[in-house]
């Protein structure tokens, strides 16, 4: 059975260490499971991206639609940042390892600014519910100090996208997430 905790730091953010099995063969791991996320909705596509070490994704968020993000080669250090009005741990970033020797998945739901920096050549797959919808992908900027984020690199390779990200203070209207209250 995986290890399945809410974040101390961030409402609604799930981490997940799954259990591993190896032996001569080598190993196995359920890396997610739909009912340990009983806020969550049913994931409708998945996604993966491969980067080079140095590489920095992010910070993206969304309105409407939750990820579920595991690293199953090489490491990255995801920074996750709580946008959300009202939410109990509006404004708090929590930073974490996921992939080689840190075996953990991670829920984020709508309303969490989330990136990564590769710390490695990596391979990250990402589960999401709702279709690409380009409505709703925005963004913050990555090294915005409202974040407070230590990235783990020197020189990141950022996209164009990433570069021109918004600070958090600069937002437009009705572009900030509001806290949902669990019913």
């Amino acid at each position: 059975m995986a290890g399945v905790v809410e974040s101390e730091t961030i409402a609604g953010v799930v981490i997940v260490e799954p259990e591993g099995h190896g032996d001569e063969r080598g190993r196995f791991s359920e890396t997610y499971r739909r009912s340990w996320f009983p806020e969550g909705r049913e994931m409708v596509q998945a996604n993966r991206s491969d980067r080079r070490a140095g590489s920095v994704i992010g910070l993206h968020y969304h309105l409407h639609q939750a990820d579920y993000w595991y690293v199953p080669r090489g490491r990255a250090r995801v920074v996750l940042h709580d946008l959300r009005e009202g939410s109990p741990t509006d404004a708090a970033t929590l930073v974490l390892e996921i992939g080689d020797g840190d075996d953990k998945g991670v829920y984020i739901p709508p309303g969490v600014a989330h990136g990564f920096a590769a710390l490695t050549d990596l391979t990250i797959t990402y589960l999401v519910d709702a279709y690409y919808n380009p409505d709703d992908e925005l963004g913050v900027a990555w090294d915005d100090p409202a974040v407070g984020a230590d990235w783990g690199v020197t020189d990141p390779v950022l996209s164009k996208r990433d570069q021109s990200n918004p600070a958090r203070s600069a937002l437009p209207p009705g572009r900030r997430p509001y806290w949902r209250l669990r019913t």
